[in-house]
């Protein structure tokens, strides 16, 4: 049975749904496919929005031969075949090759491509679901064009959805259709902005739901839930949607938002990503609470620790707890701004040696050696303060620590300017 994605693909730029923001009227895409002027280029975004469909509409519009390869299962020979073809009549206008997955060829295989996408024997097309930034070899990357493929929108899917029930409605002729609105709505929220899966499960309850005494088939929202499963997730541990999902978490928590942390949190629970979770909170706590609230570290160590023991599903309960806390406590970033300040003058000074009474006096001979020699003991001093220099000569004004605005850290600066008083 082929696929219904398949029968309802798009041959013409108007017909794709979504992605206005390059293939809308006069958008950077919309205007190379009408200039027939194709340049290398690299697709970029998730699965069922739209890549493929937008590479097929573009080979159809040059005179060149087009090859098609996925890198999942396609090696290097695959390529010498599609070189070997060049300069034949065949290939005489040239070679538009689209290579899906591309994150999956290694930096040899993308290295074959470059001497023919340079000297324009072979115009790529490549599609990719991770970011093209980290996995697409840098010299291929620079030959190319980065255009991104965003999620598509509810409203996009249930038009897509709707086309999809007039082509099978066409195949029947005879058999009328019935699909509410709100089986639409379901099926467009259910796949996580992927199209083809809504579609797919579309096909699965047309060709599974048997004709009611009308001869028609009526789907149902019980029938779209049994054919769809889980809703998906945007989510891939290995992928650099796993991080975007945990940047957008730590700075909803940095930003006091509890509200956005918690959804990101439920998209990390969803994916079942404990570990990501812990390692992040206590992050997290020193880099963005810090001093501003010096406890929430200890407090966020024992909601990390409980969620460990306790695993998935009870773990989402000590998470949240600790997220919420994280989220509306007092910030400051001194912490890790003094000790960032301090590893850059390492790797940019050069220091020099500690002073001579603060060095390791604890054996004979150190005094002979001038160590600990001059050394003042603050305890013996009120205030348990003695002015006295501790920084390397080098550097000896250096200031790393600045404290931020907040009770716990006024009360530093307030005690600090006390003893030196």
């Amino acid at each position: 049975m082929k696929p219904l994605a398949d029968k309802i693909r798009p041959d013409r730029l108007e017909d794709v749904v979504g992605q206005q923001h390059i293939l809308g009227e006069n958008k950077i895409l919309n205007r190379i496919v009408k200039s027939k002027q194709i340049p290398n280029m690299i697709f970029y975004g998730p699965p069922g929005v739209g890549k493929t469909t937008v590479a097929n509409i573009i080979a159809s519009t040059t005179n060149k031969r087009f090859y098609k390869l996925n890198a999942t299962n396609a090696s290097i020979s695959d390529i010498k075949n599609i070189i070997d073809d060049l300069d034949s009549l065949l290939t005489i206008n040239g070679v538009l090759l689209y290579l899906d997955e591309i994150q999956n060829f290694n930096k040899k295989q993308q290295q074959s491509l470059l001497e023919y996408t340079e000297n324009g024997k072979i115009t790529l097309i490549a599609s990719t679901t991770e970011n093209p930034y980290f996995y697409v070899y840098n010299a291929l990357l620079s030959r190319s064009s980065v255009f991104e493929f965003k999620h598509l929108n509810k409203e996009d899917i249930i038009l897509s959805l709707q086309r999809a029930i007039e082509a099978v409605s066409a195949e029947l002729k005879d058999t009328k259709i019935i699909c509410d609105k709100n089986v639409l709505e379901f099926l467009a929220e259910n796949s996580g902005g992927d199209l083809r899966k809504s579609i797919n499960n579309l096909q699965l309850a047309l060709y599974t739901t048997p004709r009611n005494s009308e001869g028609n088939i009526q789907i149902n929202l019980d029938v779209a839930k049994e054919c769809s499963g889980k809703k998906a997730l945007n989510y891939d541990k290995l992928g650099d949607n796993h991080y975007d999902v945990l940047s957008a978490f730590q700075k909803s928590i940095r930003g006091s938002n509890p509200d956005a942390a918690i959804h990101y949190l439920a998209r990390l629970v969803k994916a079942g990503d404990l570990i990501s979770i812990c390692r992040r909170l206590m992050v997290i706590a020193g880099e963005d609470i810090g001093l501003g609230y010096p406890n929430a570290i200890a407090i966020v160590k024992a909601c990390v620790d409980s969620a460990m023991q306790l695993g998935f599903p009870e773990a989402r309960i000590p998470l949240a707890e600790a997220v919420i806390l994280l989220a509306t406590a007092p910030k400051s970033n001194s912490a890790i701004n003094a000790i960032d300040a301090a590893l850059r003058d390492l790797d940019n000074k050069e220091v020099g040696d500690i002073p001579d009474n603060l060095k390791d006096a604890h054996y004979s001979g150190a005094s002979k050696l001038n160590r600990g020699v001059g050394y003042k003991y603050p305890h013996n001093y009120k205030n348990h303060f003695v002015k006295q220099q501790y920084l390397p000569d080098n550097i000896k004004e250096s200031v790393y620590y600045v404290p931020c605005e907040n009770k716990m850290e006024n009360a530093v600066k307030v005690y600090m300017k006390q003893i030196k008083e």
